[in-house]
């Protein structure tokens, strides 16, 4: 996200490319307890922040480094 320079604060992007993505039943009930008991109220926004935590924090890891 671009960072707005006079406040500091992240702008909102449009979200205009939408992704489907076919879940059993029992995947669909371990994400809504999931999101039940750490209170989030959108599954999409619990999953796209999960899914870029997660994508972020590996391409940190295999980037490569001064010392490879």
């Amino acid at each position: 996200m671009k960072q707005n320079s006079s406040s500091g604060k992240f702008k909102r992007q449009p979200r205009n490319h939408p992704v489907t993505v076919l879940l059993n039943d029992s995947e669909l009930r371990t994400i809504t307890r999931y999101c039940e008991r750490y209170k989030y109220k959108s599954r999409s926004d619990m999953l796209r922040q999960t899914l870029m935590r997660a994508i972020l924090k590996r391409l940190d890891k295999d980037s490569p480094t001064l010392f490879d």
